[in-house]
Order: C-alpha cells, then sequence, then structure tokens
C-alpha cells in the first residue's frame, strides 16, 4: 500500500493506539489530527505544536504528510474528521 491509503491507514492506527493514553494526551492528538486533516501547516506549528521545537527535518516529514493527507478525496478527509469527533 501507498501513498494516501498508506497516511489513512497509519493516522488511524495512531488514533486507536494514542485512545489508550491519558485524557490530555488525548485531547493534544485529536487536536493534532484535526488540525492536520483541515488546517494548514502553519495552523499546526500555531496550535498543538506550538510549545515544541519542530526541526527542519521535521517540518519537511509534516509538509510531506500533510501533502499526502490533502490529496485524500474531499469525502474521505470528512470521514476522517468524523471519527475525531
Amino acid at each position: 500500500m501507498k501513498g494516501p491509503a498508506t497516511m489513512t491507514l497509519l493516522l488511524l492506527s495512531l488514533a486507536l493506539c494514542w485512545s489508550l493514553g491519558m485524557a490530555s494526551d488525548n485531547e493534544f492528538f485529536l487536536e493534532f489530527l484535526q488540525t492536520l486533516l483541515v488546517g494548514g501547516l502553519e495552523d499546526l506549528y500555531e496550535g498543538p505544536l506550538a510549545s515544541y521545537d519542530i526541526n527542519p527535518d521535521c517540518k519537511a516529514a509534516m509538509s510531506e504528510l500533510k501533502s499526502c493527507i490533502d490529496n485524500l478525496a474531499p469525502m474521505h478527509k470528512a470521514e476522517l474528521v468524523k471519527l475525531l469527533v
């Protein structure tokens, strides 16, 4: 599996695994995923990632991940957002 389907599976897997953590971790992760799905990179850096020092390699990875998510069909992105609510 390659491309957007892989990223979608990865995001869903991470969401399910993370849901076993503490409530504050869940809130961060859900905000991170929702911003990743419907916001822009700057929204991520100013929102859920604001308290972290993001290095250039991580920014490049985030940009690539966001590009994969942006290439999902709008209907699929909407369904993923529904899972987070």
